[in-house]
């Protein structure tokens, strides 16, 4: 019985090592990387369009899409969200689904493609600092936060993440 407890613990580990398998697809003449599940790339939103998309949606909406926008900041932690860049100086804030896939900590400033749902949200002072937190936002900047704010969300499926 230990035997079999021994190998199976070393079996969990090896599992639990293994990186993220991805896969290699090509949109518009340019070599992505993809995460998560894997996606048709056709429909592909910018980030401008994607912006008068949200401007239009409320609280309670969500809308199945795909959207192009750069990275702007990325969890340091473990890479369990992003931020893309929208129009105005506006952001989206991305989570992934299911927490089935996470990103690499060193993509901001990286072009990416995302795919699933868009929706709108008040985000509370207590998960704006969470956040701002993970991002490695500087203290005094955590405390200015103190009032709820209305945030563009998206929950992502599958991210190509643009090769260069």
């Amino acid at each position: 019985m230990r035997l079999f407890n021994n190998l199976l613990a070393v079996f969990m580990v090896v599992l639990a090592c293994r990186g993220q398998e991805t896969e290699k697809v090509t949109f518009d003449g340019v070599d992505y990387q993809t995460i998560g599940a894997n996606l048709e790339v056709s429909n592909v939103l910018t980030d401008t369009e994607m912006t008068m998309k949200f401007d239009k949606m409320t609280a309670k909406d969500t809308l199945r899409t795909k959207f192009k926008a750069t990275v702007t900041d990325v969890c340091k932690v473990k890479g369990c969200w992003m931020k893309l860049k929208l129009d105005d100086g506006q952001e989206a804030m991305v989570r992934f689904k299911d927490y089935g896939f996470f990103m690499p900590s060193d993509i901001t400033g990286k072009e990416v493609i995302v795919n699933g749902y868009a929706y709108v949200e008040a985000m509370s002072v207590e998960d704006q600092k969470h956040y701002a937190k993970d991002g490695g936002e500087a203290e005094s900047e955590i405390a200015k936060i103190t009032e709820p704010k209305k945030t563009f969300g998206f929950e992502a499926d599958g991210v190509l993440i643009k090769n260069q």
